[in-house]
């Protein structure tokens, strides 16, 4: 036994420095999250993205929070170490992030936009939209609002554009993850009442899988008419 266990060990490939520094890195990218939004210099700090704009269906979701970075706990620091880009993370992983997130925010706000409204107002315009309505239901006077890759015309309190902002400031980021799980759980629900496009599995984006149902079956009222892809110009929607 002893013999067959160092056999094995010895075939392992041991894991490269740079592979180790980019784990504890990512285990630990809370922490320079969080040192990008206090450099900022206020107590207050808010963030906004959203989920859903590059979609075929479903609603564009928009999250907000604000974090009180005087008041925020070690404990709620220590639970979100691995606050990052939602996209980063697996379905469970933002599942486990989720609840963490609400505890630490001292306010969260999610709206969204229906298909229709996205229809009729432009996938841009209805974004903004969204992402000021979000920021407006959580920030208070001294509040520097950081918005992920945009600002929002018009708006009362101070705000930032921040490029590739949900790697980088940790309100965004926790924006990010509560956009990301409440749209996903929307359209998991919506997957039960349109079982023909597998909304469960692609969450409204443009895989193969979504754009084979859509030729198969058409569109469902979940779909966006108005939206320029190449998976809707090669089919015939009626």
């Amino acid at each position: 036994m002893i013999g067959a266990d160092v056999s094995e060990a010895s075939t392992a490939q041991p894991q490269s420095k740079a592979a180790r520094r980019r784990r504890r890195k990512a285990a630990h990218s809370g922490r320079r999250l969080f040192a990008f939004d206090r450099e900022l210099g206020s107590r207050f700090v808010a963030g906004a993205d959203e989920a859903g704009r590059g979609c075929l269906a479903g609603p564009l979701v928009a999250a907000a929070v604000l974090f009180d970075l005087e008041r925020l706990t070690l404990a709620d620091r220590r639970a979100l170490t691995k606050l990052n880009d939602s996209k980063q993370h697996s379905e469970d992983a933002r599942e486990e992030l989720y609840p963490l997130v609400m505890r630490a925010c001292a306010r969260t706000a999610v709206v969204s936009r229906s298909v229709r409204a996205i229809d009729s107002r432009g996938l841009h315009v209805s974004n903004l939209d969204a992402l000021r309505a979000a920021l407006r239901r959580v920030a208070v006077p001294g509040t520097i609002c950081l918005v992920d890759g945009f600002r929002v015309p018009p708006f009362e309190h101070e705000q930032q554009a921040v490029v590739d902002g949900d790697a980088r400031s940790a309100a965004i980021a926790a924006a990010s993850v509560l956009a990301k799980v409440s749209r996903d759980r929307y359209m998991r629900r919506a997957a039960e009442r349109h079982p023909e496009w597998d909304f469960a599995a692609h969450v409204g984006y443009s895989t193969p899988d979504h754009r084979a149902a859509i030729a198969a079956h058409g569109v469902s009222p979940l779909h966006r008419m108005s939206f320029n892809s190449t998976a809707y110009q090669q089919l015939t929607l009626g």
